[in-house]
């Protein structure tokens, strides 16, 4: 008959509610101590994704972020079924999330400087960019260019959302339009790409910021490797869908640690923000109007009623001389 031993054998599997298997270095990690590393693996440095939620708290002043729109939900206007329905992932992204939509966008505060911030959120459907996401995009570039405040968007996601067709497209020449807007008005737009920052998010708003930032080893490209190869016709360079490699190429400013990533944003803010109380233009003068200037021309160069001239009417022509 089998023996029993007096102790429980050594298990291989932990339980998901107190540790992670490290992806980078293949390390077992106790949630508690890894939440307080803000999910970086303390060994090799890898960044797990976050939710928006966790997002928003690691970088906002404490109790200064005011979400807006939170009741905006998407529809299925397409009646999209794959492996199940589209009305089905949505109701599971929603209650695993706790959000009606893959990006969250509102008011807050960084270093006490008032900006207007939209998160994306990978666990929701993978961050896939519809027509609310598009939307929430759409009004925080809106409120930047309505209240004179900088533009942050933190991206990802890993496209356009297929449930959606051509509404999901059509969300790139939606956001684009507005952060052309935000430029025209010349107000700040510091853009974040975070692990994954990929499809039409990248070919959109992603990369166009006045300053790109990125988390390191962060996946960032527009297509697959097959897609991207097949497109060039020409064999890819190792790492070229990571961070590292567009910093190289000029879509990346700076790469920045999870730790350092509210300091270095705050800092931008602090170059891109003119002081309250610095030089500004001068104010125009309220009389110099161009219909006052023409008519006061006009009676200078007309005759009295009287039928004497003013003196404009004998002045010298321009560039002559007169008897002396």
């Amino acid at each position: 008959m089998p023996v029993r031993l007096p102790f429980r054998p050594r298990r291989d599997a932990y339980p998901p509610d107190l540790w992670t298997k490290c992806p980078g270095c293949a390390e077992m990690l106790f949630n508690k101590q890894l939440d307080k590393t803000l999910r970086v693996c303390p060994h090799c440095g890898h960044h797990f994704r976050i939710s928006a939620r966790m997002r928003v708290e690691q970088l906002v002043d404490q109790g200064s972020f005011v979400e807006r729109d939170a009741d905006l939900a998407p529809v299925d206007t397409l009646g999209f079924v794959d492996l199940k329905s589209y009305p089905d992932r949505l109701l599971a992204a929603q209650l695993s999330t706790g959000l009606r939509d893959a990006a969250v966008w509102g008011v807050a505060a960084m270093g006490g400087k008032r900006i207007s911030l939209c998160v994306m959120d990978f666990f929701f459907i993978g961050g896939s960019m519809g027509s609310v996401v598009g939307e929430k995009v759409a009004r925080a570039g809106e409120a930047a260019v309505a209240e004179r405040i900088p533009l942050l968007i933190v991206s990802s996601s890993g496209g356009a959302r297929m449930q959606e067709g051509t509404y999901s497209l059509m969300q790139l020449v939606k956001t684009m339009s507005v952060v052309e807007r935000v430029k025209a008005a010349r107000v700040p737009f510091i853009s974040v790409m975070t692990d994954p920052t990929t499809g039409g998010v990248f070919a959109s708003f992603a990369v166009v910021g006045d300053v790109n930032l990125a988390e390191p080893n962060a996946l960032i490209r527009f297509a697959g490797d097959r897609v991207s190869a097949g497109t060039i016709g020409e064999e890819l360079p190792p790492g070229y869908a990571r961070a590292e490699f567009w910093i190289s190429h000029g879509f990346v400013d700076r790469i920045v640690a999870r730790a350092k990533l509210r300091d270095e944003i705050v800092s931008l803010l602090g170059f891109l923000i003119a002081p309250i109380n610095g030089p500004t233009e001068p104010a125009p003068n309220p009389t110099s109007r161009p219909r006052a200037f023409f008519s006061a021309l006009t009676g200078a160069l007309s005759p009295d009623s009287n039928g004497e001239s003013h003196p404009a009417d004998t002045a010298a022509p321009r560039g002559g001389t007169t008897n002396g």
